[in-house]
């Protein structure tokens, strides 16, 4: 059921990371995955080139799933949709070839339609090579390729009634981030406050934040990482924020490894299944020592900061008691590293202990089927054969052979604006 701008308001409301799933907003890979070449696999934060027939073939059942269970909208129809307002298109077109230093592209972008423009602002402008430096130049693009758009989690954070704009570690992904605050600002569909913390900002060394790193425990608690993607300035950006703000909230802060690529975000290494579930990295989760977990508490505007034995730990202080799934099996720390690599730890909660992943992490869904969860295809559900009201306990996969290589799993691929209220 994927919406139009024909339909009544939603409301932005986020308050855990397993409450009935009511909107989320997606991006189906296009041929902005396509327009890469090896030269530029690092650059665009990929570790491969993916074929882009099987990751959308993949990427569709993701979509369909999540088409039968609630409203999804699309990145690519909301920014047509805005891109309408003549106000809106040179505001945002102004934004981008002032921070993307393109100013020559100026006049083409503003003569686009709005559907010709979108597809320009996701898929890229091909170098005009009409004078010599252009001639020479070894870029492929003026307007580079969104290669990353299809993992809509990183570039705003829906926390509470509040989305919060990205600033993200690599500047190739920074037009993600200013399309999403275009539409949270000027899509009639959504009613939201938007909060850019780059504004103020912009000056400041290492300040970095990405959706990934995120999850909204409960309405008072937040998991940050921080690590490579995020850094300890931008959690003092939130701290700061909540002090004025006079509310009470907790902070649980995991410190992340920079190497592997795989840890990028605390959500490849911690999710939440259920009330009282979570699937985790036990390596780094349970028995690093090196990397500490924090807990900041703010109250009234005054902050407190301690450390904590882990983030299991931390949250049972705070009456949320889970029992920690662990990623790849217990049995053996290979195929703990071979899942987890392959976003083995990385789900996305429908609703509390209905969650969808990977199928290719067999020993993962094997530990979560001894855990009282069933197993069901996505082309069962899809075609139904398989139907998740069904069971109490559900992991729906996916084919993710192919998405998997783009380096993230399904909570990566899904930017939730509404859930239900959790009643704890």
């Amino acid at each position: 059921m994927t919406e139009s701008s024909h339909m009544e308001q939603i409301a932005i409301e986020i308050n855990s990371e397993i409450g009935v799933l009511e909107g989320v907003v997606i991006h189906t890979p296009g041929s902005e995955v396509e327009n890469m070449t090896p030269n530029m696999v690092q650059k665009a934060l990929y570790s491969d080139i993916l074929n882009l027939n099987v990751a959308v073939s993949e990427y569709n059942q993701f979509k369909k799933v999540l088409e039968k269970v609630t409203r999804t909208f699309q990145v690519r129809d909301l920014l047509f949709e805005i891109l309408k307002n003549e106000k809106v298109k040179s505001g945002l077109i102004q934004r981008i070839i002032e921070h993307e230093r393109v100013e020559e592209l100026r006049d083409d972008l503003l003569a686009l339609d709005p559907k010709d423009l979108t597809t320009a602002l996701i898929e890229g402008v091909e170098l005009k090579r009409d004078n010599l430096s252009r001639f020479l130049c070894k870029e492929r693009y003026e307007l580079h390729p969104l290669h990353n758009f299809f993992f809509t989690r990183d570039s705003s954070i829906s926390i509470g009634n509040q989305i919060f704009i990205s600033k993200m570690a690599s500047k190739v992904r920074d037009r993600e981030s200013m399309i999403m605050e275009s539409i949270f600002d000027y899509h009639p569909n959504f009613v939201a406050q938007t909060i850019n913390p780059d504004l103020n900002h912009s000056l400041c060394k290492d300040f970095k934040f990405e959706g990934g790193d995120f999850l909204i425990a409960r309405e008072d608690i937040i998991l940050i990482g921080t690590g490579s993607r995020t850094s300890p300035k931008a959690i003092d950006f939130l701290i700061d924020y909540y002090k004025r703000e006079r509310k009470t909230m907790h902070i649980i802060v995991q410190e992340l490894p920079y190497e592997p690529e795989s840890f990028i975000h605390l959500d490849m290494v911690f999710t939440f299944l259920d009330k009282d579930k979570c699937m985790i990295y036990e390596p780094l989760i349970m028995h690093s020592s090196r990397f500490l977990t924090i807990h900041i508490s703010i109250d009234n505007g005054k902050v407190k900061i301690v450390e904590e034995l882990n983030i299991l730990s931390a949250l049972r202080g705070l009456g949320i008691e889970l029992e920690s799934l662990v990623c790849g099996g217990p049995r053996d720390i290979v195929f703990q590293e071979r899942e987890q690599w392959h976003s083995g730890a990385n789900f996305f909660a429908l609703s509390p202990g209905k969650v969808i992943g990977y199928g290719r992490n067999e020993y993962t869904l094997e530990e979560m089927n001894n855990h009282g969860f069933s197993i069901l295809r996505a082309k069962d559900v899809i075609n139904g054969k398989a139907d998740i009201n069904n069971h109490s306990k559900c992991v729906i996969t996916i084919d993710g052979t192919e998405l998997s290589r783009g380096g993230g799993g399904c909570r990566c691929m899904t930017m939730p604006i509404r859930r239900a209220t959790l009643e704890w």
